[in-house]
């Protein structure tokens, strides 16, 4: 049966505005918080529980779509073939920890590895980013213009500072390169936000040497039709199942921004 996303996002976004509420109402009360590939990488009840909540609600109206989560639901999935729901339930789990403020419920649909549906909703500031394949791209009611020409000298650079200590071998110091040469860089905790941040121009490039598909996911489609650019280093298009390098720009940037990229290996 073929699907009308135009109805889905609106039905989405009742979702994912019951999720946001009831993380919330969430915040006064004691956190369970769990370390998990490193003592920095933090997951709480809520990460949980809010990815349960998206599943339930999958299976429940589209019993036949496939869902990747971040905190384990479809980590055996090796093909993005129908329909697929890719969930970040708290995208920036340690800013929800530390600040409880600039983070993320973020949310991609893709039919056949095709984007057609990105949602990302800041869920403090209650900000909605949103998308749909080939009908533009919207901050809150208000559509996004595509995204204008800017010169690195004038751009502002999202980077994670922790990239910038990383290693100097496989040319990392070509990252500081960029950071001098840019007006200034940013990080704010969050890649879902940053990467609406480069398709609204808050930022104008954002880069980040290990990014999951549940990070960028949401963001992918809200980027495509903005005119932004969003690759991997080796300027081939993100893997939906694997994590890997994330660069995302404005187009203008993105052949020079190439040049500054370390070599991952």
């Amino acid at each position: 049966m073929r699907i009308n996303y135009s109805e889905l996002l609106h039905i989405v976004k009742d979702w994912v505005e019951e999720a946001g509420e009831t993380i919330r109402t969430s915040m006064d009360k004691p956190l369970n918080i769990e370390t998990k590939s490193n003592a920095n990488d933090l997951v709480t009840e809520m990460d949980y529980q809010t990815e349960a909540f998206f599943k339930e609600k999958i299976a429940a109206h589209y019993p036949d779509h496939q869902m990747l989560g971040e905190e384990g639901t479809g980590e055996s999935l090796r093909s993005t073939k129908g329909v697929l729901w890719i969930i970040d339930p708290i995208d920036g789990t340690t800013n929800f920890v530390h600040q409880q403020y600039n983070f993320a419920i973020s949310i991609g649909v893709f039919e056949d590895g095709v984007g057609q549906l990105g949602i990302v909703y800041d869920v403090m500031k209650r900000e909605w980013f949103t998308a749909l394949k080939g009908e533009g791209a919207f901050q809150n009611d208000k559509k996004l213009e595509k995204r204008k020409p800017v010169t690195l000298e004038k751009a502002i650079v999202g980077l994670n500072s922790r990239w910038l200590v990383w290693e100097h071998k496989n040319g990392g110091e070509k990252l500081h390169d960029l950071v001098h040469k840019s007006r200034s860089a940013r990080s704010y905790g969050s890649a879902a936000l940053e990467l609406c941040y480069v398709a609204c121009g808050r930022l104008d490039t954002y880069i980040n040497l290990r990014l999951s598909p549940w990070d960028y996911a949401g963001s992918l489609i809200i980027l495509k039709e903005v005119g932004a650019s969003a690759t991997t280093f080796s300027n081939e298009n993100p893997s939906l199942l694997e994590k890997g390098t994330f660069i995302a720009s404005a187009p203008s940037l993105h052949e020079e921004l190439l040049s500054y990229m370390p070599e991952i290996k």
